[in-house]
């Protein structure tokens, strides 16, 4: 029974294994708000820093100090024409700068402008008086006057009265002139203070009497601003040179006295700066860079060399961005008729910064040009020696240690061409220098008065040479500046006595060191050539001691953005007096361009043999070789003999023919021969050959 009992009341709670419990969340307490004395700062503060704001602010002081500025400049110049200050400063700035000369004329000025103003007010004694009579006699020779024109205009009219007509006109003018003046005087008054503001205020925007600061944005950076003698001193005062800047002070506005001429030089201006004493020449040479951006240039347009002159420096400052414009291109690629003269020519190499053609003379000179990589050494080098192949008595042997075709026009071109970076390609290119320099001493011993063909060894990326690790079957190093390297031995060699019989060294290194650029090596080269570099102490390396001692700075040259532009010292340049180096944007000379140039050169030649590295390599027997290849076979196809020989040594017949084949096998009598209608190599007459050579038969022969 209890089993079938129902409940009769519901049951309203829910499970609790499904109860939700519900979190009541407060709301957020509103922010604090901050005091009316913080609001407040801050939109002051918003205010006062909105562009707006400081753009006006600036328009104002401006504006303000234009007018402050010009008052000042006005009063300055009544003062300097009613009294001897202008004397007094010019007189200040001649003993300044240590010239008494030009003091003594200044004062000698001064003294004669201050007898005419003491003459001058010595007359002022006498003049009221001269002024009375002189007004007297004026007025009663104008009443006499007009007096007499009334009596003739009486006559005329046959009236009395007219007499006084003259008189009356003369009146009433001056009742007019009064009228006018009363009328004319209270605006007068009123705007004249206005229009001597305004023009005081014209001459202070004119002369721009302002701080730098709230000046307009094309006036603060003063990028392309006209070079004068005001902002040249102004730069040189801004310097930091304490005794600079007190010898300009004490000379005055007159600062300009230490000027030379502003000359117009290429794409820039010259000017020579005479220091004062107590002023080095260095000390202004170390800040550049101030300097060029006190005249609102980069560091890279202005230039400051050493003149002949004691305590004297010359600035060349270009115009602005005028040195990021590219240059012409070079003659030799414009004119297919140009030719070359070793002895008496000059190669056409770029412009100087003056925008002048510079041209350099190779002749007996040994060069030597370095820069950081990728910044056109090889460019400049190559164009060097494009030109000189123009004259077809001049022969090249090249080694390129890079390898990466840059002198590849020279095949057919060059004797000896070696291309690559390995170390087998340094020994190659070391026994080319050594084979130099046995042509060397043959022609030193050669009878007196020998003519001798110009012979130029050219190394580009000679520092992979002077790197090389590798010694040979002795024991001496290839690399390395010591005296037991061959490399470095053979340089010396012929920098010693090459010039003397027409044997010159041209290397072209990067980023030169003590390592890759020993000392020994870079002073034997006449001429000296640096693109952009890294620190001073490379430079010094590079050009010597002298050029950058006198201005010379390829490390302040720009990578990159200054490619092809060199620092020169060569007596084989024309470089201006009391310099010792040039600055030079050399043409660029592409492949395609060099190419062409060089088949010009071959066409003046008889055609040229040149010896590549393959053709330098290991002596092989080519007949002993086809032997070995065609082993047991009794007769070999010409074809298939050749690809046998090509897997033997490809760098020895990788480029063999079937004609080179031919001339090695009609030379030993075993001819190829025809069977089944093809051509195809006999066994037997290889061995007969092998066996009729002259010797024991395993003389090699070269190719």
């Amino acid at each position: 029974m209890t089993d079938n009992v129902v409940p009769l009341r519901k049951n309203t709670d829910p499970p609790t294994d499904t109860a939700t419990t519900l979190t009541v969340v407060p709301d957020p307490a509103p922010p604090a708000r901050l005091p009316l004395w913080v609001r407040s700062g801050r939109a002051v503060r918003r205010a006062v820093t909105h562009e707006r704001t400081r753009s006006t602010g600036r328009l104002v002081v401006r504006h303000g100090s234009y007018v402050l500025g010009g008052s000042r400049i006005v009063v300055r110049r009544a003062w300097d024409g009613r009294t001897a200050a202008r004397y007094e400063r010019m007189i200040r700035a001649a003993e300044a700068a240590g010239n008494y000369e030009v003091a003594a004329e200044w004062e000698e000025r001064g003294r004669a402008f201050r007898a005419a103003r003491h003459a001058r007010r010595m007359d002022l004694l006498t003049s009221p008086e001269k002024v009375v009579k002189g007004a007297g006699y004026g007025l009663g020779g104008i009443l006499a006057g007009l007096l007499l024109l009334g009596i003739g205009l009486a006559i005329a009219t046959e009236d009395a009265s007219d007499v006084v007509v003259p008189l009356m006109a003369l009146v009433e003018l001056c009742r007019w002139i009064v009228v006018i003046v009363t009328v004319v005087w209270g605006p007068l008054v009123a705007v004249g203070p206005w229009l001597a503001l305004a023009g005081v205020w014209a001459v202070g925007r004119h002369r721009q009497a302002a701080p730098a600061w709230v000046l307009p944005a094309q006036a603060r950076s003063g990028e392309g601003e006209p070079i004068t003698p005001s902002i040249v001193v102004k730069a040189l005062k801004d310097l930091g040179i304490s005794a600079l800047r007190k010898a300009i002070a004490e000379m005055g506005d007159a600062g300009a006295s230490m000027l030379g001429p502003i000359r117009i030089a290429g794409c820039g201006v010259e000017v020579d700066v005479t220091l004062p004493s107590g002023v080095a020449t260095n000390e202004v040479q170390s800040r550049r860079r101030k300097l060029a951006e006190n005249l609102a240039r980069h560091e890279h347009e202005v230039f400051i060399t050493i003149p002949p002159a004691a305590r004297t420096v010359r600035l060349w400052v270009a115009d602005s961005g005028a040195l990021d414009e590219p240059i012409g291109p070079s003659p030799l690629t414009t004119d297919d008729t140009l030719t070359a003269n070793y002895a008496k020519g000059k190669a056409p190499w770029g412009q100087d910064l003056r925008g002048d053609a510079a041209t350099l003379s190779l002749y007996q000179r040994h060069m030597l040009i370095t820069g950081l990589s990728n910044q056109g050494k090889t460019a400049a080098l190559r164009a060097l020696a494009l030109w000189l192949a123009l004259d077809r008595s001049v022969e090249f042997r090249v080694a390129d240690l890079k390898g990466a075709g840059d002198w590849a026009m020279f095949d057919g071109l060059a004797t000896v061409l070696i291309q690559g970076p390995t170390d087998e390609h340094v020994i190659e290119a070391t026994e080319m220098l050594e084979g130099v320099v046995r042509e060397m001493e043959r022609r030193l011993t050669a009878p007196p008065g020998t003519a001798f063909a110009p012979l130029i060894a050219l190394v580009d990326e000679a520092q992979v040479a002077f790197m090389c690790p590798v010694k040979d079957d002795d024991g001496r190093p290839y690399g390395g500046s010591k005296a037991t390297s061959r490399y470095f031995m053979a340089a010396r060699k012929i920098h010693n006595q090459g010039r003397a019989v027409d044997v010159l060294l041209y290397q072209g290194t990067q980023d030169p060191t003590d390592q890759n650029l020993p000392k020994l090596v870079r002073e034997g080269a006449h001429t000296r050539a640096s693109l952009a570099l890294g620190t001073e102490s490379q430079a010094r390396m590079a050009l010597g001691d002298k050029a950058v001692d006198g201005g010379a700075a390829p490390n302040l040259l720009r990578p990159g953005l200054d490619k092809g532009t060199v620092v020169v010292a060569s007596d084989g340049i024309a470089i201006p007096a009391g310099q010792a180096s040039i600055t030079v944007r050399t043409h660029y000379i592409d492949t395609d361009q060099a190419t062409a140039i060089a088949g010009r050169a071959k066409a003046l030649r008889d055609g040229v043999t040149t010896l590549t590295a393959a053709d330098r390599g290991e002596e092989r027997d080519p007949l002993a070789d086809v032997a070995a290849v065609v082993g047991d076979a009794p007769r070999v196809l010409t074809q298939e003999v050749l690809k046998r020989l090509t897997a033997l040594d490809a760098k020895a017949y990788g480029g063999w023919s079937f004609v080179d084949l031919k001339r090695v096998l009609d030379g030993a009598g075993a001819e190829p021969h025809k069977s089944d209608g093809r051509m195809v190599v006999s066994r037997d007459r290889i061995a007969r050959a092998l066996a009729n050579r002259p010797g024991d038969g395993s003389a090699s022969a070269s190719q």
